[in-house]
């Protein structure tokens, strides 16, 4: 929205009082004086007029390393919430970008910046998305093709983007998707005749887990890790 729109729409100036505010420098934006009415600003903006705080609403971007057994949910009455693990005053205001299911491990985002989050699972946006799997049997090296050809899943009546997979071992994979489709990577493995026993996401994107970030923890993005994503809109 437009700064001068932003402040009209409050009800308490007129366009008029609004335009003489900005020409006399009575209003900060992000703590800078703002003279231009066509600015655009974000419910993160901080707006201020004579020193009166106006917005100030925090935008917060979150990792988490999650560990199995938590539901990606902001609630549930039975299992425990991934939002349980997060010890921060504003903790009722966040959403999941993306999920993992209740026996999945790894990285998590959350947020309260709804064009952050869809920036980042938007399946139009192409984000990448890693996995380290291991599996009941031992995978077949076709099963490289076959995921670079991709999965038909009837359900969605569709078929699956080009996967990478890079076999580690007899049993054991990393596998990289540019797409969030249910289950995924399970069904994938399923449709060529094998099961997923284990699934950790070690990457979305630019963010990477490490070793710094134990499991159950989670720590905030830095300025250039929020801004990573090429289109993101803060």
């Amino acid at each position: 929205m437009r700064l001068d729109r932003f402040l009209v729409r409050r009800g308490i100036h007129s366009s008029r009082q609004v335009a003489g505010m900005l020409e006399d420098g009575a209003v900060r934006v992000d703590g800078q004086i703002e003279r231009a009415g066509k600015r655009e600003i974000n419910r993160f903006s901080m707006i201020e007029i004579n020193g009166e705080v106006l917005q100030a609403e925090q935008a917060i971007y979150l990792m988490l390393h999650k560990p199995a057994g938590y539901l990606s949910a902001t609630s549930d009455p039975v299992h425990p919430t991934v939002l349980q693990l997060i010890d921060h005053p504003l903790r009722d205001e966040l959403h999941l970008a993306g999920r993992l299911d209740r026996a999945s491990t790894g990285l998590l985002l959350l947020t309260n910046d709804g064009r952050w989050s869809k920036a980042v699972t938007g399946p139009e946006k192409g984000v990448s998305k890693v996995y380290r799997v291991t599996t009941r049997d031992a995978i077949h090296p076709d099963t490289v093709t076959r995921f670079l050809d991709g999965i038909y899943f009837a359900w969605e009546d569709r078929t699956t983007q080009a996967a990478e997979l890079e076999i580690l071992g007899e049993r054991e994979a990393r596998i990289t998707l540019r797409e969030g489709l249910y289950h995924q990577v399970k069904r994938m493995f399923h449709a060529v005749g094998n099961r997923v026993l284990s699934l950790h996401r070690e990457s979305i994107g630019p963010l990477c887990l490490n070793d710094e970030l134990p499991e159950g923890a989670f720590r905030a993005l830095t300025a250039d890790e929020i801004g990573s994503f090429p289109h993101a809109v803060s």
